[in-house]
C-alpha cells in the first residue's frame, strides 16, 4: 500500500520531469489534490500541455512510468496501476487544449487556455438511460438471466442516484456527488440493492428503482412522469 509521503515523492518527481522536457509546456495538478482535498487514498492526477511529437511524449512517458503493473489507454488520459496500489492519471493534452475542464484544475507551470467545460448530463438523457436500462432488465428476469437482470436494475438504479445528484447540484457522474446527498434522499436507495438472484427479489428491488425513477421524473417534468408511469409500473407487474 502506498504512502501519502511515496505519492508526493512520485509526484514531485513527474512534476520535476515535466519541468525538464522540452515537449511539455504546461503542467496542472487536477484532482482532489489541487482544490486541497486529498485524503490518503488519494490518487496522482497530474495534466501536461504537449507542445509537439505527442504521440512519442505518450511513449516516452509511458515507458517512464514502467514500474507500474498495467496501464489503461482512454484518449489523452494515460492511467497507471502501480504496483503499491497507487493509480496516476496523466492527461496529455495538445498545448491548444490545455485547461481547466472542471473546477479541479491548479496549474503549476505554463498558461493554461480556457476551453468549455464539460457540461453534466441533463436530466432528459438521464431518465432516458434510466428507462433504456429498465426494458431489458424486465426481459432478463423473464428470461432467467439473472446476473444480466442485476446489472441492468444497477445500471437503471445509478441513472436515477446521477438525477438525485443533479437536482441537488452535486456531481452527477460516476457516483462523485452521490455521498453528498441529504441522508433522506439517498436513504430510499438501499432498497434498491439486489440481494440475491432469486427472480422474487429482482423484481422487488426493480419496483423500488421504478418508483424512485418515477419520483425523479417528477420533480423535473411532471407531464414525462405521467407518461412514463404506466409502461414503466408494467415492467415489474
Amino acid at each position: 500500500m502506498f504512502t501519502p509521503d511515496s505519492r508526493a515523492r512520485l509526484r514531485d518527481a513527474l512534476i520535476a520531469v515535466a519541468h525538464a522536457d522540452e515537449r511539455v509546456s504546461g503542467a496542472a495538478l487536477t484532482g482532489s489534490a489541487s482544490v486541497g482535498r486529498e485524503d490518503q487514498w488519494s490518487d496522482i492526477d497530474l495534466a501536461l500541455a504537449v507542445a509537439e511529437d505527442r504521440e512519442q511524449v505518450v511513449a516516452d512517458w509511458t515507458d517512464r512510468m514502467y514500474r507500474a503493473i498495467h496501464h489503461l489507454d482512454l484518449g489523452v488520459f494515460r492511467v497507471f496501476l502501480l504496483p503499491d496500489t497507487l493509480q496516476v492519471d496523466i492527461a496529455f493534452w495538445p498545448e491548444a487544449e490545455f485547461g481547466p475542464t472542471g473546477p479541479t484544475f491548479r496549474t503549476l507551470f505554463g498558461m493554461p487556455h480556457e476551453p468549455p467545460r464539460i457540461q453534466p448530463p441533463s436530466a432528459e438523457h438521464l431518465m432516458g438511460m434510466a428507462w433504456l436500462y429498465g426494458l431489458p432488465a424486465r426481459s432478463s428476469i423473464a428470461r432467467g438471466r439473472v446476473w444480466q437482470a442485476e446489472y441492468m436494475i444497477s445500471g437503471a438504479r445509478d441513472q436515477v442516484l446521477a438525477l438525485a445528484c443533479l437536482r441537488h447540484g452535486v456531481p452527477a457522474v460516476q457516483g462523485r456527488g452521490v455521498d453528498d446527498l441529504p441522508a433522506e434522499v439517498v436513504a430510499p436507495f438501499a432498497d434498491t440493492l439486489v440481494r440475491t438472484v432469486e427472480p422474487a427479489e429482482l423484481r422487488r428491488a426493480f419496483g423500488v428503482v421504478v418508483e424512485l425513477l418515477l419520483a425523479e421524473a417528477g420533480q423535473v417534468d411532471v407531464a414525462l412522469a405521467a407518461r412514463l408511469s404506466g409502461p414503466l409500473r408494467e415492467l415489474v407487474s
